[in-house]
C-alpha cells in the first residue's frame, strides 16, 4: 500500500472550479477558528458500506469529536459555494485503502477482523489541507493546493 494515499477526508468536493478555491480556503479558516491543534488514536479497521458490501477499508479514529465539528462547520459554509450538504453524519476515519472488484475479499475481511479493535497509534491533527486527487492507472495522486493550520 501506499502510505501517500492514507487520508482523512472532512468534505469531498468532487470537480471543481479552480477560481472557488480561494472561497474555500475561507470556509476552511472558519471552520477551524477556534480550535487548536489535538490529538487522535487510531484504533480499529472496518470497511463502508460494511464488511459485506465493501468500497472503503478505514482505520477508526477516536478523540475525533473536534474533527466532527471542523465538518459541520465546513459543510455548512461550503453548501453556500454550491456544495450540497451530506446526507449523513460525519464519521471521523481514516480511509487506507478503496475496493476494486471482488476477489480476495473474504482475506480482506478476515484481517479487517482480526484488527477491529487494535491500537496503531496516535497523530496529531495541527492543520486542514486543501488537496486536488488525479485518478491515473496507477491509483490516485494527491497534491496540496492549500493548507490552514489550526491555531
Amino acid at each position: 500500500m501506499r502510505s501517500e494515499i492514507v487520508h482523512l477526508t472532512l468534505k469531498f468536493l468532487g470537480d471543481t472550479d479552480e477560481s472557488l478555491i480561494p472561497q474555500i480556503v475561507e470556509a476552511i479558516v472558519a471552520s477551524v477558528e477556534g480550535i487548536p491543534p489535538f490529538s487522535i488514536r487510531l484504533i480499529g479497521t472496518g470497511a463502508f458500506p460494511n464488511l459485506r458490501r465493501m468500497t472503503v477499508l478505514w482505520v477508526g479514529i477516536e478523540g475525533g469529536e473536534r474533527l466532527v465539528a471542523i465538518a459541520e462547520r465546513l459543510g455548512e459554509r461550503l453548501e453556500s459555494l454550491g456544495f450540497p450538504r451530506e446526507r449523513r453524519e460525519f464519521s471521523p476515519h481514516v480511509t487506507v485503502a478503496r475496493v476494486r472488484g471482488g476477489h480476495g475479499l473474504d482475506a480482506v475481511r478476515a484481517v479487517l477482523g482480526a484488527h477491529a479493535r487494535d491500537a496503531f497509534g496516535a497523530a496529531t491533527v495541527d492543520r486542514v489541507r486543501l488537496m486536488k486527487s488525479v485518478l491515473t492507472p496507477q491509483g490516485p495522486e494527491y497534491f496540496t493546493l492549500e493548507e490552514v493550520p489550526l491555531r
